[in-house]
């Protein structure tokens, strides 16, 4: 297993470190005082390399560094005040970014005798970022492929066929034993509101079955070396099929964690790191699943009316630092898979892992949304209480006299404790301030008016604008059709889907932040942003008041109207005058 560790020390060979992971980086020793300056990096190295000191010898790394600082420089005599009048080291400039400016940059660096390393970069590809490609509405691993240039994306076959999502490629993962793996977390999103939010306490991690290399252009197309997706590597004939939760080519994530923390990584960050990142990534969600939410869900239904099980794939970097892949919205829940007898013939054959992770999300997935255990807690109340009324009179009773309560029973006596821990709202308070978008989007339900609809008319945006009083003498109502058309048009122009004319969610979000910038120009964006959502509730709440306030009017004078018998006239009566 290679952990993240301390950076190799100057001279050491690459290698991986020894250190747990998060060790601190040793500090450099200090050059003596009477020693020379050390030589700039020579040519075509690349930037950042550490050089070794004039010990190391001509056979060392920094044989030539050495070579290079033996040269004196003109006028300057041997051991003047010990070389404290040293060369200054010669700045690098990456030049790999240059266009039109290219043969200027490099005329001005040959005159400042500055160092360009484009020339390393060009001859050697490995430094160009790798991107991964998955195919829109793709699982399991079908049609991913990774490429080192963008225009090496295939472009075949209809519109919806060519939509793709376009991620960097992680190059330094976290290896067990040579192997990249990845983890499946499994996350409850128990209800959007209140958001309540649940975390499995144990995963699955999934193996390559060909030991890691960096990706390159040789070996790109090797997708038992890169993707650890487990439909992808079942295929493999290094593929392990194991009956233990700690080998195999899918294991239990606490095996990992239990490996982690005896080599000394600090095993309770990382899992406050993954919550953090789980919470971040629901927060994001919320506001679009909110507005589906409300278009499809009858509104005024008591309770949580309904549930989601997400899967979160998450790599782990060498220093131990967790990276979304992507969230599942309907992962597997399998407990089998396939063996193959004969060609062509195949039976499922019980895992072991899988039902271990999995059967424990389920269940205690339904013992949180269970609709009974409502009414079960009322009754135990009730019970309770009964009992305690009662106390005085059972006080002189014997033991075998006193009614029997047992209120520890229940359906759930047998079963183990919880697999799933609750992480929102139990650390809302330190992600609150993430939630302006999803306080945009209650603002943009509100106005949408039609049941059903996802998006916001003209008429709902004007209604917006005018209730929240955001209109005046500098932004007229012109002023808001005009920002409401150019930033739906191009909304609408982006989608693939038009069957809904209107504005979108993001649409609106944009539209708000542009107002945010017009009324509070001299705060930064988020105060901008915060700001006027306060504004707008203020506004609202006051309206919903005032017509709280004459709805009650209303009632009264409705009240205090007497229907006559004779004529079938309302009469209301007089006032009455105490004197």
């Amino acid at each position: 297993m290679e952990p993240a560790g301390a950076p190799p020390q100057p001279c050491a060979p690459a290698r991986e470190a020894e250190e747990p992971p998060g060790s601190p980086a040793l500090p450099v020793e200090e050059p003596q005082a009477r020693q020379p300056a050390e030589a700039p990096p020579e040519e075509g190295a690349p930037p950042g390399r550490e050089r070794c000191r004039r010990g190391a010898g001509p056979q060392g790394p920094g044989g030539r560094a050495v070579r290079d600082r033996g040269r004196r420089a003109p006028g300057r005599r041997g051991g003047e005040e010990g070389g404290r009048t040293g060369r200054r080291p010669r700045v690098t400039v990456d030049s790999s970014k240059a266009k039109t400016s290219l043969e200027a940059l490099k005329i001005s660096l040959r005159q400042l005798r500055w160092r360009e390393v484009r020339m390393m970069k060009d001859s050697d590809p490995s430094w160009k970022p790798t991107f991964i490609v998955k195919p829109d509405g793709g699982c399991q691993g079908d049609g991913i492929y990774l490429i080192k240039d963008p225009s090496d994306i295939r472009l075949t076959g209809s519109v919806q066929s060519r939509l793709a999502v376009v991620q960097e490629y992680i190059c330094k993962p976290l290896l067990v034993d040579k192997l990249k793996f990845d983890i499946r977390l499994y996350v409850l999103l128990k209800s959007l509101e209140p958001l309540e939010i649940y975390i499995a306490k144990d995963g699955l991690s999934r193996f390559c079955t060909e030991p890691y290399q960096e990706p390159t252009l040789k070996n790109l197309h090797q997708v038992f070396m890169h993707l650890t997706n487990y439909s992808l590597n079942i295929h493999s004939g290094n593929f392990i099929h194991s009956d233990s939760v700690n080998t195999g080519s899918k294991r239990t994530f606490s095996s990992i964690l239990c490996r982690l923390s005896s080599r000394g990584a600090d095993v309770k960050k990382l899992w406050s790191d993954i919550i953090a990142l789980v919470i971040k990534t629901i927060i994001a969600l919320t506001p679009e699943l909110k507005v589906y939410y409300q278009s499809d869900i009858p509104a005024g239904k008591p309770g949580p009316t309904c549930f989601q099980i997400l899967g979160f794939d998450i790599l782990l970097m060498k220093n131990l630092k967790p990276m979304l892949l992507e969230v599942n919205a309907n992962p597997s829940m399998r407990i089998e898979h396939e063996q193959e007898l004969s060609p062509g013939v195949f039976e499922n054959v019980p895992s072991p892992v899988d039902e271990e992770v999995k059967v424990a999300v389920i269940r205690d997935t339904l013992r949180l949304v269970d609709p009974q255990k409502k009414k079960r807690k009322d009754v135990q109340c009730q019970t309770l209480e009964h009992v305690s009324e009662g106390s005085e009179e059972l006080l002189g009773a014997g033991p075998a006299d006193r009614p029997e309560y047992d209120t520890t029973k229940s359906p759930e006596a047998g079963l183990p404790s919880l697999c799933l821990k609750q992480v929102f709202p139990k650390y809302a308070k330190q992600f609150n301030y993430l939630r302006l978008v999803d306080r945009v989007a209650a603002l943009f339900i509100r106005f949408l008016g039609v049941k059903g609809t996802t998006k916001l008319g003209p008429t709902g945006f004007r209604t917006f604008i005018r209730n929240c009083k955001l209109s005046n003498s500098n932004f007229s109502m012109a002023s808001v059709d005009i920002l409401y058309i150019d930033i739906t048009r191009r909304w609408n122009s982006m989608g693939i889907e038009h069957k809904e004319s209107g504005m979108c969610l993001q649409a609106f979000v944009e539209a708000f932040f542009c107002l945010a910038q017009k009324k509070y120009k001299s705060l930064p964006l988020h105060e901008q942003v915060a700001s006027l959502i306060d504004f707008c509730e203020y506004q609202l709440a006051a309206l919903d008041e005032r017509r709280l306030v004459c709805g009650r009017g209303i009632v009264e004078r409705r009240s205090a109207v007497v229907p006559c018998q004779t004529d079938g006239l309302h009469l209301t009566p007089a006032a009455h005058n105490p004197s």
